[in-house]
């Protein structure tokens, strides 16, 4: 309890002297985000201040419509001419004004840019057209069913070309967007600022001088600092902490529906590490899906909130496969498997696990499971953005890792199982599933695009490169004198409209 006690002694002394006079919403975060800049960054507390700092092309709205946002609309022309009709009079925060020509910088760094994590997500463009200073026109190379929910996320993110030009691959140390607070400070693993950006085009829906992001992996600690009231809002409750968030007479707490996966990402392709007994054999990988008893795992972290799964959309998706379900717990099968598989038992894996306080319990409990199914599981622990880079880099074994989920399929798939996607650690490359993937981004009904994806299952039912465990909630805990706030199954923490009375 004492570390507790002085985590907000120190929210609340280093936040009043700088903003005491200033109207300021605090907000917890699980995790410290990566790079700030919406070509590159690649994590959900990231697309959480981007939601803050940054306006997009089009938005989701809570029944996962797309919404215009810096776009006023669009039509496609055909099945490979995307047409978009831009928001007159929007500047961004350096002053610069927003138009065709910053949509077609964007656009284009995303495709070109080293080490872009948005070129996977938009390369069905083939050219970009400015029509006249508020009309782009895009040419795609093949129709892109998913293109336009692309277009909700990091994609459609429009930065300042004059600030991005001069700041290069820096761009991400202080970003300049169009949206309603602009980035005033960071420091690592402690807080991110941002001010309210007077030109806002949509500044009547905004209540607060400044936005503080405050990221900590200890979820004991972002409740007790939201009991206190150093946070006004923190995105990530815990299930077990639900009921006494629910007690206390000044919170509030919002459980909907989320996007989100929890899965389990094997090397079988990435560097040395993947030449392992586990990431080199499917019937190992197989034995190691028979170790785990998701239910089970889901009751003793997560209270039972949350989904077992064995695919990446859910249940709420007409993406979803209601045939596909997980199996039952089998450790006698999985030393089965592994002897026909010819390995010595037990085969040893390390687990690449982040430190928040739940995930570490869950490492835990896969650890004990898989004992009796052969397998000796060490923990690898590693603070959130470090092992994303180890991700990246091909430094892991297996790599427990949640994903925050997109309301189109091929969000949540193509760049984590096709050959050439971003998100794909393990560097997992099957011809079969390439090409099913391509295929349901070219047709644009449900039945057409499942009929692809049913073949994508089937192949990675088989292969395993990817041990789908869990469906999440959207837990968020929040004061009750805070209002205006509307969940949305992304998570994201939309700041429009939202008020502290």
């Amino acid at each position: 309890m004492r570390l507790i006690f002085l985590t907000i002694t120190v929210l609340f002394g280093l936040a009043a002297p700088v903003m005491a006079q200033d109207k300021v919403l605090h907000i917890g975060l699980r995790e410290d985000p990566d790079l700030l800049d919406p070509t590159l960054g690649s994590s959900y507390v990231g697309r959480i201040v981007f939601a803050g700092m940054c306006d997009k092309l089009f938005d989701i709205d809570s029944k996962l419509n797309v919404v215009p946002q810096l776009a006023t609309g669009y039509e496609w022309v055909d099945p490979t001419h995307l047409m978009i009709h831009l928001r007159d009079g929007v500047t961004f925060q350096d002053g610069e004004k927003f138009d065709a020509e910053a949509v077609k910088f964007k656009l284009t760094r995303d495709l070109t840019a080293k080490g872009s994590m948005r070129r996977g997500e938009v390369s069905a463009i083939d050219t970009i057209e400015v029509l006249d200073p508020l009309t782009v026109r895009l040419t795609l190379k093949t129709p892109a069913a998913q293109l336009l929910a692309q277009l909700t996320d990091r994609a459609g993110i429009m930065i300042s070309p004059k600030a991005a030009a001069a700041a290069g691959d820096q761009f991400g140390t202080h970003p300049v967007c169009a949206g309603p607070f602009s980035f005033e400070s960071r420091v690592a693993q402690d807080r991110i600022v941002l001010r309210r950006f007077p030109g806002y085009w949509n500044a009547a829906q905004i209540h607060f001088d400044h936005v503080v992001y405050l990221p900590n992996p200890n979820s004991a600690v972002r409740l007790a600092n939201l009991q206190a009231g150093a946070l006004d809002l923190v995105e990530y409750i815990l299930p077990t902490d639900v009921a006494a968030v629910q007690h206390d007479p000044k919170l509030a707490v919002s459980v909907t529906d989320s996007l989100s996966y929890t899965g389990i990402t094997i090397n079988t392709g990435s560097g040395p590490a993947a030449n392992t007994t586990l990431g080199q054999n499917a019937l190992v990988r197989q034995a190691f899906e028979l170790g785990l008893d998701r239910e089970a795992l889901i009751q003793v972290v997560y209270n039972g909130m949350y989904a077992a799964t064995v695919q990446a959309n859910p249940a709420s998706s007409p993406y979803f496969f209601a045939d596909i379900q997980p199996p039952a717990r089998d450790p006698a099968k999985a030393l089965a498997l592994l002897k026909q598989a010819g390995v010595a038992t037990p085969v040893t894996v390390t687990l690449t696990i982040t430190n928040g306080s739940d995930i570490q319990q869950a490492g835990e409990v896969i650890q004990a499971m898989e004992k009796e199914a052969g397998f000796d599981v060490k923990l690898k622990t590693m603070e959130f953005a470090s092992s994303l880079q180890a991700g990246y880099a091909g430094d892991f074994q297996a790599y427990l890792i949640a994903w925050s989920g997109r309301a189109d399929p091929d969000g949540n798939m193509w760049q984590m199982l096709h050959s050439g996607g971003t998100f794909n650690y393990g560097h997992y490359a099957n011809a079969d599933v390439d090409a099913a993937l391509d295929g349901a981004r070219t047709v644009a009904d449900v039945a057409g695009r499942r009929a692809f994806y049913a073949r994508v299952w089937a192949q990675e039912r088989a292969d395993l490169p990817l041990v789908y465990l869990w469906t999440a909630k959207n837990v968020v805990g929040l004061k009750k004198a805070l209002t205006g706030f509307t969940p949305v199954p992304d998570g994201l923490i939309r700041l429009q409209g939202v008020t502290l009375n």
